[in-house]
C-alpha cells in the first residue's frame, strides 16, 4: 500500500523496556512491560485488567541510562486479554511529570 496516510498525530514507535505503574487510589506499584510510545499515549503489558477511563501513574524506564525514565499520568483507553494473567493496556499520555 504505497498511499499509506497516517492517522495518528504522533509516530508510533515499537519499545522494549520495563514500566512501573499503579492506580491514583494508592493501590501497591506493580511492574509491567512496555510495548509502545508515542507523544500522545503509550501501550504495556500488565497482570491485572484495568477498565477503560481508570487514571494510573507509570514510570517508563528506558534500558539504556542515556534517556531518563518518563513520569506520568495516563488514562485507560483499552484492555486486550493476551493470554491468562497477560492484558495489554492501551492508554492517553495526560501529563508528564517532572
Amino acid at each position: 500500500m504505497l498511499d499509506y496516510d497516517e492517522k495518528r498525530n504522533y509516530m508510533r514507535m515499537n519499545v522494549d523496556c520495563d514500566i512501573t505503574y499503579k492506580t491514583l487510589d494508592g493501590s501497591d506499584e506493580k511492574r509491567g512491560h512496555c510495548t509502545s510510545l508515542s507523544g500522545a499515549g503509550l501501550s504495556f503489558i500488565a497482570d491485572t485488567p484495568f477498565e477503560p477511563g481508570l487514571a494510573m501513574d507509570v514510570c517508563v524506564k528506558p534500558k539504556k541510562s542515556l534517556t531518563p525514565p518518563m513520569n506520568a499520568l495516563i488514562e485507560v483507553v483499552r484492555c486486550t486479554e493476551k493470554a491468562p494473567d497477560q492484558y495489554e493496556i492501551a492508554a492517553t499520555i495526560k501529563s508528564i511529570k517532572g
